[in-house]
């Protein structure tokens, strides 16, 4: 399946800033079953973008604008080439847990079984632990697709009824979030029973035949879990969940970046210099689209020389808003 992405982010300030400095995560991943063929990230005001990719292979783009301006706005654009993973068996044996603990013996994935800022544990967590009767008497895959479904169904997914930085006991206290919270939340919980799990952060194209929770405009959370057992020559293989939608993930979920939790991956973060508030406005548009004519990975960048006027010498720094993952 061909998708085509755009997803767009605008900044107004409330009096014009001297300089922005900003991180963007957008540019899905090209890994086994899924290829990034294009991506194109345009920046207003024209700044010189430059790019790396951190240790667990996530590209970062990275800009600063120096001249005043009160608007900033961010245009990603991507073509995504996304396959559908084989299919699961209906379970795993119980010894399975024996690999998952050889695996965290080894200390091969330590940060993805240990809690991290926004999953860790608390006494909401273990009420909640209690109320699902979550343990290891079935096998780690019986579990999880269980774990799925029990959030799916104990949680009711209110857009706004969260902060992009609260903690899980929010969500946990008011039976109610959105995706950032339900993935914080199940990671939390596998961890607990040390499966490695990591957060992913990425668009989701709608489903045909039964609406999805999640909101279709913005950018999108879900959880990967590594299990054994699985894959070529069994050696294991991270199995993507999606508590919001009561769904394995699929052709129709890409993946933009991963890490312990959303403070590792947030779309955007930054700081700009100058006493003003600032206004976040986002959009995302996931759609099939025809293979491009040359299907040959094509990173596009879009630098020039910045605009506005030198720097001033207000050392006042503000953080930018982020966006919350819906």
């Amino acid at each position: 399946m061909f998708y085509s992405i755009r997803h767009v982010t605008r900044f107004h300030y409330s009096s014009p800033v001297s300089e922005s400095v900003m991180e963007v995560r957008m540019r899905p991943r090209s890994e086994f079953l899924q290829q990034c063929l294009k991506f194109e990230l345009h920046v207003t005001p024209r700044a010189r973008v430059q790019y790396y990719r951190d240790y667990l292979g996530n590209t970062v783009h990275h800009f600063d604008v120096p001249g005043h301006h009160n608007r900033l706005a961010l245009i990603a654009e991507a073509v995504v080439k996304v396959e559908e993973p084989a299919e699961l068996p209906p379970s795993l044996p119980l010894s399975a847990w024996g690999a998952i603990d050889e695996m965290g013996a080894s200390g091969e994935l330590y940060e993805f079984q240990t809690p991290s800022h926004f999953t860790e544990p608390s006494a909401e967590l273990e009420k909640l632990i209690a109320e699902l009767g979550v343990d290891r008497r079935q096998d780690p895959l019986t579990l999880l697709r269980s774990l799925n479904q029990k959030m799916f169904a104990a949680f009711e997914y209110v857009p706004k009824s969260t902060r992009v930085d609260s903690p899980i006991d929010v969500a946990l206290a008011n039976r109610k979030g959105v995706c950032q919270d339900f993935t914080h939340i199940m990671i939390a919980i596998a961890r607990g029973l040390k499966i490695p799990c990591r957060y992913v952060s990425g668009y989701v194209f709608p489903r045909e035949k039964q609406a999805d929770r999640s909101t279709p405009s913005a950018t999108h959370a879900w959880v990967e879990a590594w299990l054994p057992g699985l894959g070529p020559n069994n050696s294991g293989v991270w199995v993507g969940l999606d508590p919001t939608n009561n769904t394995l993930c699929g052709s129709r979920h890409i993946r933009a970046a991963i890490g312990r939790d959303y403070a590792d991956v947030p779309p955007t973060k930054g700081v700009y210099k100058g006493r003003a508030t600032s206004e976040l406005t986002v959009a995302v548009r996931v759609l099939p689209t025809d293979a491009p004519a040359d299907d040959k990975e094509e990173l596009i960048l879009l630098p020039g020389s910045n605009s506005g006027s030198s720097p001033v010498a207000d050392q006042h720094w503000e953080q930018m808003q982020q966006q919350q993952q819906q």
